[in-house]
């Protein structure tokens, strides 16, 4: 792989923008650090520790946008999008956002609730009949019923019964619609008890198919009607307009310790048959980035509600069972829960995160991560795009561990 060149490479930085990225920095309006609390030297400190990682032959190409206040203080693009190639990663390059897509599945549904189409305690059975009866297998493979009903908060927050993602890769639960989805997971057991286990599993995708049977409308049209077009995200949906596919990060992987094309993926130029909730949609970090400021704003961006001040705080508060935890690589997550959609980060004494109390956040399987903290009034979206890139351990670096120590070292005025 070819060394990098760093004049073609830097798009955004503190205090300066090259002209690939003006149309991005001119939508967001970029401030001073110092206007929202931070020191200039300490938000630089964050970009070379970024793209340090792309210099080292560690990523390909990275974004990343800091905001506190309503201010964006940094939004910095550096490297490729290709590592194979010349096309440098730009402000508004576009990324698979993979389970990024999940909250904004999460606040699909909660505008729903908010509608009183659905209640936190209802049985799932309610909305999804084909799910009443479901029996759950024991460790020693027999069938039994559950103890109670799964609710529908339980579906929110990963702890409905079902297994994890793995259990179901010979089901190809995607081979047709939303519809053909439900069918196969009406004809299995349940992997546990509702409530007693915290399993990354497709609880999401059948949240998309309780918006489409709520609302009436397909998924994607309901995310660009009451999400996408509201908060002015051109460029989120389920697909990529073919005329804008030239800005689509390319996946990679890792050869030999250093960054390298992994096999072209599709990049979809039309609307796909199966509407993932769960990790279907395209975006970029300007656009993720007014998703999570309206949620930090209480549920408004710009004169547009997409939910209620209480009803995102009902969204960020864990609804986990006492001694249930996430675990989604390893052990459990001291002093973290999950609420709808996302985790939330209850006891910073025990987690040892730098995130204040309260932060709630996810991520993608290709690296992309984001955190929104409301004690700090912080908003932070970063994107990069890696096979098995949110894994530890896999190769990619811990961007997810480096950012928020970078940031909140930044962090001069916590008041």
């Amino acid at each position: 792989m070819r060394m990098l060149d760093r004049r073609g490479l830097l798009l955004g930085a503190v205090g300066g923008v090259g002209l690939a990225a003006a149309p991005a920095w001119a939508k967001i309006g970029l401030q001073p650090p110092a206007s929202a609390g931070f020191s200039a030297s300490g938000v630089a400190a964050l970009n070379t520790e970024m793209r340090a990682l792309v210099d080292q032959q560690k990523l390909a190409g990275v974004v990343t946008l800091l905001a506190r206040r309503g201010k964006v203080v940094n939004l910095d693009a550096y490297g490729r999008l290709d590592a194979g190639a010349d096309a440098p990663v730009a402000a508004d390059s576009i990324f698979r956002i993979a389970s990024m897509t999940k909250p904004v599945t999460g606040v699909a549904m909660m505008q729903l609730w908010e509608q009183g189409r659905w209640k936190l305690d209802d049985p799932v059975a309610r909305h999804i009949p084909e799910f009443a009866g479901l029996r759950v297998k024991t460790a020693g493979g027999d069938l039994v019923d559950q103890t109670s009903p799964m609710t529908m908060a339980q579906l929110m927050s990963h702890t409905a019964g079902f297994g994890v993602s793995a259990a179901y890769a010979s089901q190809n639960l995607a081979e047709s619609d939303l519809d053909g989805m439900i069918a196969k997971l009406a004809a299995l057991p349940l992997a546990s008890q509702p409530g007693t286990d915290w399993a990354y599993g497709p609880v999401v995708n059948i949240q998309g198919y309780l918006v489409e049977k709520m609302s009436g409308m397909d998924l994607a049209d309901y995310f660009q009607k009451h999400i996408f077009d509201p908060l002015k995200m051109p460029d989120t949906q389920f697909w990529v307009d073919p005329r804008r596919a030239g800005r689509v990060a390319r996946i990679h992987t890792y050869d030999a310790g250093r960054i390298a094309p992994a096999p072209q993926s599709p990049i979809l130029t039309a609307k796909p048959r199966f509407l993932s909730g769960s990790g279907g949609l395209y975006s970029t970090t300007p656009d993720y980035y007014r998703f999570c400021q309206a949620l930090l704003n209480g549920g408004d961006l710009d004169g547009a509600r997409i939910l209620k001040p209480d009803t995102v705080k009902l969204m960020r508060k864990s609804v986990l069972r006492p001694g249930v935890g996430v675990d989604l690589y390893g052990p459990v997550q001291k002093g973290v829960g999950f609420g709808m959609d996302v985790a939330v980060h209850e006891d910073p004494a025990i987690s040892g995160l730098p995130q204040g109390r309260d932060t709630y956040w996810w991520g993608g399987a290709f690296g992309t991560w984001f955190w929104i903290d409301p004690t700090h009034d912080i908003v932070f979206v970063g994107m990069i795009q890696n096979l098995n890139g949110s894994i530890p351990g896999a190769g990619t670096p811990a961007v997810r561990d480096i950012s928020p120590k970078a940031v909140y070292a930044a962090l001069t005025d916590r008041s």
